[in-house]
């Protein structure tokens, strides 16, 4: 069904398109960034499959046009702190034409506006840095409106320059506070400020397109997105959890790009010639390429320079920390795929009491439904996935004779649609696991017909508001079929299905190229690092529902037994996404319970209940929730030095006593005020918790 609807999606798009920019709009004072020939014809593309080919049907016109744009200021100035009124008033003239700019490929508008913002921000950053010379009074009696989302633009320069005096001020205080040496704090403050002209003078073309199209895509639907060549490759490195690369983390620091982290059993590693600190200031491809310094380069073209095909030679100028450029060394490495093992499903095993009884229970961690599909697709035996190493670690957990098993699920914002699907495979004999809806209203029912079980004893899950997408088709099988419980807070409520759209392969292809390429991926060229391609789009193309019928766009799954969110609902979710799909039903599948929890779960929820109300951890949370809400409420802060260091304070001292009486419960010396404690993994009590109610449910008579 997956390949159907994926080729459904990308051949029912059209495969040729042209546009051709119109003339530019100059900003004075500004670079004036500019769109080109290949975004044009990427936006008329975009805007034809969505507008044709996506499960919300819409027709674009001058009411989404005004979402658009106001989407489009949002994401560049949300606080309005950069753009004045009269920058926006100029600004409404493309608010109900931008419609027709998508369909056009006319993108010298929404590049104006950019622009005009860029130059706005540069010029709020250089008076920022102009006020360093200034002396700061911080016992006077003022306060900083830090939120200014629901307030006007400002009207004038004078008033912009009132807001950033105390902006100013404000950042100098957070620091003052820290060390207090105002010389050294301005300094610091200094390189920060010149930090963000440095990065906003390095923002091109590709980075206005992609805030663009992401203020179009999510005015229709929230999850159709449309990724430039550089978040493709991003994207698509999170779903497969590999990389063809040398296995290094790293960062931009001070105009360098330095390693960070370097990846056990990669060549980084094996080569032993590369450290932590390590700063690299020249890439060749080959044995022979010629250099390419890369001294101030952007991150994200730097790794596209340094990564590359699996067997393919990089050479890397390496400047060690503490050395100057006349002691750089050169290091020669083949890239190798590397395992991104830390985001991997991994396991542990807990030990419980019942009534005097020591019950293993083996906790399964499942970051996300990854599956390396390229591995798949070239027929790798050994290709990774979510499913396929869920399954030796039950195979692992039986041979350790664990008594139950928890799927941690918390944070997995989904991925693969059939890896959800084998994953419910593990756990039931055979039937189905989630219904499809397509934009033809045809249903379709996704079956698991292998009719063995890797694990048939008892299992619970835990999730939370961002337990998204395939987490929830999974759960909601679970309870569905009765096989385990569900525990946690409610799920995020995304019902869709995506389609990644290889856009290469559209752009400029006759049908018959479209056929023959769509079991390879196109090689885009790079230049400077930035790859050179039309990018992908993941295009919503069905709606999933449960097997009982009900969706869970909106509602998510709701856990049997329920614990309190550390994450406002009221703020993340499906649910507070104005341009989100509705919650409906269609008829149930025809499937058989393996049981129910009802008769066991008012006495599953009073043990959790009298052991949540002497739980330090749950009474730290339910604290810190109220203390979030009422945080989340303020919009100003104090610019008065002796009454914000009270604050801070009084905010440490009250986060050294929920530790301290954490580790009290636990039997461990208190901390002292300013005493790091070591990593704790007993500090996670939810998913302790989640065991405990396993081994409760295990005590009781099994449904």
């Amino acid at each position: 069904m997956f390949k159907k609807l994926y080729m459904m999606a990308i051949l029912g798009a059209s495969v040729a398109c042209h546009a051709t920019p119109g003339t530019p709009i100059k900003v004075a004072g500004s670079k004036n960034i500019e769109p080109d020939e290949q975004q044009a014809i990427v936006c008329k593309e975009v805007t034809e499959m969505i507008t044709n080919y996506n499960y919300k049907k819409i027709k674009l016109n001058d009411s989404i046009s005004t979402v658009i744009y106001n989407r489009y200021l949002k994401a560049l100035d949300e606080n309005h702190n950069y753009l004045l009124a009269s920058d926006v008033k100029d600004f409404d003239q493309y608010k109900t034409q931008l419609d027709d700019d998508l369909q056009n490929g006319e993108l010298n508008h929404v590049f104006y506006i950019f622009n005009v913002y860029q130059k706005r921000y540069n010029e709020r950053i250089k008076y920022s840095l102009a006020q360093l010379g200034k002396n700061y009074d911080f016992n006077q009696q003022e306060s900083f409106t830090f939120d200014r989302e629901n307030l006007p633009w400002f009207s004038t320069a004078s008033d912009l320059n009132k807001f950033w005096d105390k902006r100013v001020k404000y950042d100098l205080l957070n620091l003052n506070l820290a060390t207090p040496d105002i010389n050294k704090d301005k300094e610091i403050l200094k390189k920060r400020y010149e930090n963000l002209i440095t990065q906003s003078d390095k923002l091109n073309n590709q980075d206005v397109f992609q805030i663009f199209m992401d203020a179009f895509t999510e005015s229709i639907d929230p999850h159709t997105n449309y990724f430039n060549p550089s978040n493709a490759a991003q994207f698509n490195i999170q779903m497969s959890k590999t990389l063809e690369g040398i296995g290094a983390s790293l960062q931009f620091e001070n105009e360098y790009i330095t390693i960070k982290a370097i990846v056990k059993g990669g060549p980084a590693e094996r080569s032993k010639q590369l450290m932590v600190d390590d700063r690299i200031i020249g890439v060749a491809q080959g044995k022979t390429g010629e250099f390419q310094d890369i001294i101030g380069w952007r991150i994200d073209n730097a790794i596209n320079l340094i990564r590359g095909p699996k067997g393919t030679v990089v050479r890397l100028k390496i400047l060690s920390k503490g050395k100057t450029a006349t002691n750089a060394k050169i290091v020669e490495m083949v890239r190798e795929k590397i395992v991104v093992e830390d985001q991997l499903a991994s396991k542990e095993i807990r030990t419980y009491d019942q009534n005097g009884k020591k019950l293993k229970i083996g906790i399964i961690t499942v970051p996300g439904f990854y599956l390396d599909y390229k591995a798949y697709q070239a027929g790798d035996k050994n290709y990774r996935s979510v499913s396929r190493d869920v399954k030796v670690i039950l195979d692992s957990l039986k041979a350790q004779k664990v008594d139950g098993v928890v799927l941690d699920l918390r944070q997995n914002g989904g991925g693969s649609l059939p890896e959800a699907i084998q994953l419910t495979g593990l756990f039931i004999k055979t039937g189905p696991v989630v219904q499809v809806r397509d934009i033809k209203n045809r249903i379709e029912q996704d079956t698991d017909d292998d009719p063995s079980i890797a694990w048939t004893g008892p299992m619970a899950v835990l999730v939370d508001r961002f337990s998204a997408s395939a987490s929830e088709i999974f759960a909601a099988a679970i309870q569905d079929y009765g096989r385990g419980l569900i525990v946690g807070t409610q799920t995020y409520g995304k019902g869709t299905v995506q389609s990644a759209i290889d856009l290469d392969r559209v752009i400029g292809n006759s049908f018959s190229k479209l056929l023959a390429n769509v079991k390879g991926k196109s090689e885009s060229l790079k230049t400077d690092g930035q790859p050179v391609g039309y990018g992908q789009i993941n295009l919503t193309i069905a709606k999933f529902y449960r097997i009982n019928g009900s969706s869970t766009q909106h509602k998510g799954v709701v856990p049997d037994i329920q614990f309190p969110s550390a994450i406002p609902l009221d703020k993340y979710g499906e649910d507070t996404e104005p341009s989100a799909l509705p919650f409906d039903m269609i008829q149930k599948s025809s499937y058989t319970t393996y049981g129910s929890f009802t008769s066991v779960i008012p006495q599953l929820k009073t043990q959790h209940d009298t052991r949540m109300q002497s739980n330090v951890n749950y009474k730290n949370l339910l604290e810190d929730i109220a203390e979030y809400k009422k945080r989340d409420a303020e919009k100003t802060v104090t610019l008065n030095e002796p009454a914000l260091k009270k604050q801070h304070e009084e905010d440490d001292a009250k986060s050294l006593a929920h530790d301290n009486a954490r580790r009290a419960a636990l039997g461990l010396k208190p901390l002292a005020k300013g005493e790091k404690q070591a990593k704790d993994k007993d500090a996670d009590f939810l998913k302790i918790e989640a065991g405990q109610i396993l081994t409760d449910y295990i005590g009781l008579k099994k449904p």
